[in-house]
């Protein structure tokens, strides 16, 4: 579990890494002239990817079943605030594709680029490498945002809970009501 913000930001400059990583990868497949080993390629790296973004977050399924009900019911409500469709769920092939495909523009131009010559392999590399980085990033600009919200709750709870034992450590009961004479 995160316990503080620059923990956090580590996590994020980590996946921010791994993305760029993986989305040269899949510029470097985006430049081999076969019709369609791109996209398989982008799926295999995203399914790759994700779980381990979404890991790293402490948010995959697992993570998130293994906190009390509470803890549980916020981290769930902050994912759907986001409207994040891949933190703290089982990533698939068909949740890849159907994501992939809202992003049908990139893809499309990536695939008719290929038929330029020479140059054509250049732009599908770079619309590749963008479109990887994108989906990346924003998935980890997403896991972040709720991860700190998660974090920032946990925060607010423990300093609820100091105050009430403060509180109660400062209470001293008296004998009985006092009388300014006596």
């Amino acid at each position: 579990m995160i316990e503080t913000k620059e923990e956090l930001e580590a996590i994020k400059k980590t996946c921010q890494a791994m993305v760029t990583k993986s989305a040269g990868l899949s510029a470097g497949t985006a430049i081999i002239p076969v019709p369609g080993l791109d996209i398989g390629s982008d799926v295999a790296i995203l399914m790759r990817i994700i779980p381990k973004i979404n890991s790293q977050f402490g948010l995959t399924p697992e993570q998130i079943d293994g906190l009390d009900t509470e803890s549980k019911l916020f981290v769930m409500t902050a994912i759907s605030n986001t409207g994040s469709k891949m933190a703290g769920k089982y990533i698939t092939q068909n949740l890849i594709v159907s994501l992939l495909s809202k992003m049908g523009v990139r893809v499309a131009a990536k695939g008719a680029s290929k038929f330029v010559p020479l140059i054509g392999s250049a732009v599908a590399g770079g619309i590749s490498f963008t479109a990887m980085k994108y989906m990346g990033n924003s998935h980890i600009d997403d896991c972040y945002r709720i991860a700190l919200a998660a974090l920032e709750h946990r925060q607010l709870e423990r300093a609820v809970e100091d105050d009430a034992v403060i509180e109660a450590d400062a209470y001293t009961p008296t004998d009985g009501p006092t009388r300014p004479d006596s």
